[in-house]
């Protein structure tokens, strides 16, 4: 493990300028073998970077969505071939744009070939609770044959969280938080950080010409950063540190052992999609709430095939890769990269832990 070489991509990654700051953390099985720190949490108040800094980890957050719809799997209460509607009837309503019904499985949720339209941020901003998205999703018309095509989806996303929501009588994040951050010792993570995670979050930047300004998480919390009177965004709400994360990556490098069956965990780590073309880099497929490496290239270059993974819209990164039986985490804030999921760190990142 090279964390030497794992510190000077964090350094030199903030010295040109491509990055504020950051935390990069690569795990086995069974325990944290490096976490290096580089530049700072906030400029503004000038406070450097800390292993202990929260971040808004964004869609990272649906590889735990998945884990949570099977655990629903493997105590028999859903089938992941089994229609949405079965659990939310109001979806026996949702139709495409010639007006033709359409029924779309939890299979298709969880792999994003659901078709289903997403919400404009200012229709979410409305929506208190996961079932206060339903009557926005079925105005809303089905873009494709559920199955035929992969288009990145959201609302399918926080559907099959609210099915969860249902058989379980329980909210989301009192769900997980409760079923899979007690379990896996993930106190630092959560829909609605406490002031303590506050005082200990990493804002959001954006380059500005030579420098950086500081932008928001609002395309996550709505601007309601502290409040709980937003819903539980499944698709992308969570905030986590590293070392929290990294208790999850280890949950799954043991294939799930504690949370999830055998079955259950392959599963999520299989391809779903067939021979459909997929995003957000190339030679990927789609599992269950993740991206899987088929042909590892580019960034993916240093991975092996069957990495596992998600990034998040601010850059945030974990991948597990089940043949060299680690994770690799990175955590960042920057709105602006033009493929957080492509960036020139991420590939350095990965190239330094693969030492």
């Amino acid at each position: 493990m090279n964390c030497a070489g794992i510190k000077e991509v964090l350094e030199s990654a903030v010295a040109a300028g491509e990055v504020v700051g950051a935390v990069g953390l690569v795990t086995d099985a069974e325990g944290t073998r490096c976490c290096e720190t580089a530049g700072m949490r906030d400029l503004e108040k000038g406070t450097a970077m800390t292993e202990d800094t929260v971040f808004c980890i964004a869609s990272m957050t649906k590889p735990i969505t998945a884990i949570a719809v099977l655990m629903m799997v493997d105590e028999g209460r859903l089938a992941l071939d089994d229609s949405l509607a079965k659990y939310l009837p109001e979806f026996r309503k949702l139709k495409d744009e010639r007006g033709r019904m359409v029924e779309v499985t939890l299979r298709e949720c969880l792999s994003h070939t659901s078709g289903m339209s997403d919400l404009e941020l200012e229709e979410e901003d409305e929506c208190r609770v996961l079932g206060d998205l339903v009557p926005r999703i079925l105005a809303k018309p089905v873009k494709f044959e559920p199955g035929t095509k992969w288009e990145y989806c959201q609302t399918s996303i926080n559907m099959a969280a609210h099915v969860v929501e249902v058989l379980s009588g329980m909210g989301f994040a009192d769900f997980l938080e409760e079923r899979i951050f007690a379990k896996l010792g993930m106190g630092e993570t959560g829909f609605y950080p406490d002031a303590g995670r506050i005082e200990r979050l990493c804002p959001v930047y954006a380059r500005d010409g030579d420098g950086w300004t500081k932008t928001s998480h609002d395309w996550v919390t709505h601007g309601r950063l502290a409040g709980e009177d937003r819903f539980p965004k499944a698709n992308a709400g969570l905030f986590s540190t590293a070392g929290d994360y990294a208790r999850f990556c280890r949950c799954l490098l043991n294939e799930g052992r504690g949370v999830i069956s055998g079955e259950s965990y392959r599963e999520f780590s299989t391809v779903q999609t067939g021979e459909l073309e997929t995003g957000f880099t190339p030679g990927n497929g789609w599992g269950l709430g993740c991206a899987i490496t088929r042909e590892p290239q580019g960034v993916t270059g240093p991975l092996s095939v069957g990495t596992f993974g998600h990034g998040g819209l601010y850059g945030t990164q974990g991948w597990i890769d089940p043949v060299r039986k680690r994770a690799d985490i990175l955590m960042l804030q920057r709105s602006d990269f033009e493929n957080a999921d492509g960036s020139e760190i991420r590939r350095m990142f990965h190239e330094a832990a693969a030492l």
